[in-house]
C-alpha cells in the first residue's frame, strides 16, 4: 500500500500593461539559500528536495504606479521615492506539500510551441513524493466496504492463526449488518478456499458461486466448513473468545489520503462582504461553526466559547485584532464588540427600507458603520479609541477647528472613481504627480508628517490644495 504521487504545478510569463512579466533567478529581497536550487533561468533543478513555500519557478511582474495605494502614491509624490520597478510572483511549493521534483517542462514561442494569447513562456514543474500507507487513508474492499485504517501495528502484535500465520487487515464486524453487503464475507470464504488450493477463482458476482458452492469448497480445501477460524492475541497469546471469519480479500487504498485533508489555523483570509474566515483547505480557510452546533452550545450552556466563536474566532474586525494582540501580549482578552455580519444584517434590512438603529442603555445610539465600508482610517481609529466594533455618534459640529494646517488630514483616492465634475484647465500640468490625487480625510496630519522627519515641501501642499 505505498504510492508514488506525482502532482503538476505551472507558471506562465505574460504580457502585461505595465511590461512582460520575466521568469528570472533574479528575485528582489529573497536570499542566496532560498535560490540555491534554481538553475541560471530561475527553474527549480531535476532531483531536488522542496517543501512548501520554497520557490520552484523565479518570477518576477513590472509593478506600475497604479498598484500603489493611493496614500502611497501622495507620500512618493511628496518625498520623491521612487519605487521598486519589479515585484516578486515566483511559483512557490503550496501550503502542506512536499517532495522531489522529477521533471521540468519549459514551453516558449520561440520554439514554437502553442500557448495562450499573451502567453510568452509556460514552465511546468513535477514533484513525486511516496506515501506509504498511515493512520486516516481511507481503504476500500469491492462491495462499497470502504474506511478508515485506525491503527497500524507491528507483525507481531496482530492476532494470529493457529499455524502462527500473521493476519494482515483486521475489520469491525459491525460494517457488514447494517450495509447488508455480504458480498465480502463471501469473497473471504471463496479466496480462503481458492488460496490453500492453489487456485485462481473468476465469478460474476450475480450468477457465478453461490453460498452452496463457496462452502463446498472450503470443504474441498480442508478449511472450517464455516470459513471462521481461531485466532491468538499478538500481543499476550491467549485465544480469543470467539471464532472469526479469515480469509482473502482484494483490498485498495484510495486516493482521498490523510496528507492531503490534514489541515489547521490560526489566522488567515477573511470573506470581504462578512469579514468571516474562508472555508477549505485550498483557501487556508477556518472550520465552520454551523446552525447545528450553535445549537448544541446554547443547549449546553456554554455561553462564553458561543460568544468568542460568533465574534473574535469568527468576524467581530477589531476585536479579533485586539484579542490576538492581548494573546500575545499576556493581557487579559478584552470584551467582544459588534460582528461584522450583524452590520451587514442592518445594511440588508436598509434595503428593504427598514431603517433599523441600535441604542444603548447608557451611550445612545451606536453608530453601525460597516469595517469594509469605513475603510482603514476608521478602523485605526477605532482600534487607537477602544471602541471595539462600535462608534458612539456624537454631534460633529463641535469638532470643527479653525486651525485649518494641523486639523486637515491627507487622504487620496484615484480620480477615477470619483464622479466630480473635472475642470478643463486640468490638462495644463499633465507631467505633474500630484495631478492623480483629491484631499480628503485621512489619518496623518501635516503635524505628525513633519514630527517624523519628514521634510515637507509647503510649496508643493500649496499647489495640491489650489488644485482641488
Amino acid at each position: 500500500f505505498t504510492s508514488i504521487h506525482i502532482e503538476e504545478y505551472e507558471s506562465d510569463a505574460r504580457d502585461t500593461k505595465l511590461g512582460p512579466e520575466e521568469i528570472t533567478r533574479d528575485i528582489p529581497n529573497v536570499s542566496d539559500d532560498t535560490l540555491k536550487d534554481l538553475d541560471e533561468r530561475g527553474i527549480i533543478r531535476i532531483g531536488a528536495e522542496v517543501l512548501s513555500g520554497d520557490i520552484l519557478v523565479g518570477k518576477v511582474t513590472p509593478k506600475g504606479e497604479t498598484e500603489l495605494s493611493a496614500e502611497e502614491r501622495l507620500l512618493r509624490a511628496i518625498f520623491g521615492e521612487k519605487a521598486r520597478e519589479v515585484r516578486d510572483t515566483s511559483l512557490k511549493v503550496p501550503h502542506g506539500e512536499a517532495g522531489i521534483v522529477v521533471d521540468v517542462k519549459v514551453f516558449t514561442r520561440e520554439n514554437g510551441d502553442e500557448l495562450p494569447p499573451g502567453v510568452n513562456q509556460l514552465v511546468r514543474v513535477y514533484i513525486a513524493q511516496k506515501r506509504k500507507v498511515s493512520v486516516g487513508d481511507k481503504m476500500a474492499g469491492r462491495h462499497g466496504n470502504k474506511g478508515v485504517i485506525s491503527r497500524i501495528l507491528p507483525e507481531e502484535d496482530m492476532p494470529y492463526l493457529p499455524d502462527g500465520t500473521p493476519l494482515e487487515i483486521v475489520l469491525n464486524p459491525l460494517g457488514v449488518p447494517s450495509r447488508m453487503n455480504i458480498g465480502q464475507v463471501l469473497e473471504t470464504h471463496l479466496g480462503y478456499a481458492a488460496q490453500a488450493l492453489g487456485w485462481k477463482v473468476a465469478t460474476p458476482v450475480f450468477d457465478g458461486a453461490n453460498e452452496h458452492d463457496t462452502f463446498e469448497t472450503l470443504k474441498l480445501a480442508g478449511l472450517p466448513e464455516n470459513g471462521k477460524s481461531w485466532l491468538y492475541d499478538g500481543r499476550t497469546g491467549e485465544r480469543f473468545d470467539n471464532p472469526v471469519t479469515v480469509g482473502y480479500m482484494y483490498f485498495l487504498k484510495l486516493l482521498h489520503l490523510v496528507d492531503d485533508k490534514i489541515h489547521a489555523r490560526s489566522t488567515g483570509p477573511y470573506s470581504l462582504v462578512t469579514q468571516q474566515p474562508l472555508g477549505g483547505k485550498a483557501q487556508f480557510g477556518g472550520q465552520r461553526f454551523g446552525e447545528m452546533e450553535v445549537w448544541a452550545l446554547e443547549a449546553y450552556g456554554a455561553a462564553y466559547t458561543l460568544q468568542e466563536i460568533l465574534t473574535v474566532k469568527s468576524d467581530d474586525v477589531i476585536g479579533r485584532v485586539k484579542t490576538y494582540e492581548a494573546i500575545v501580549k499576556g493581557e487579559n482578552v478584552p470584551e467582544a464588540g459588534i460582528p461584522e455580519s450583524f452590520k451587514v444584517l442592518i445594511k440588508e434590512l436598509q434595503s428593504l427600507a427598514l431603517d433599523v438603529r441600535v441604542f444603548s442603555d447608557t451611550q445612545g445610539e451606536i453608530s453601525l458603520k460597516e469595517s469594509v465600508e469605513d475603510g482603514l482610517e476608521n478602523l485605526e481609529e477605532q482600534y487607537q479609541s477602544g471602541n471595539y466594533g462600535y462608534n458612539i455618534s456624537e454631534d460633529e459640529d463641535e469638532e470643527e477647528d479653525d486651525d485649518v494646517e494641523s486639523s486637515v488630514k491627507l487622504f487620496v483616492e484615484n480620480d477615477d472613481d470619483i464622479d466630480d465634475d473635472t475642470d478643463d484647465d486640468s490638462d495644463e500640468d499633465d507631467n505633474d504627480e500630484i495631478d492623480n490625487f483629491d484631499i480628503g480625510m485621512s489619518e496623518k496630519t501635516l503635524d505628525d508628517l513633519e514630527e517624523e522627519g519628514n521634510e515637507l515641501d509647503p510649496d508643493k501642499i500649496d499647489d495640491m490644495f489650489e488644485k482641488n
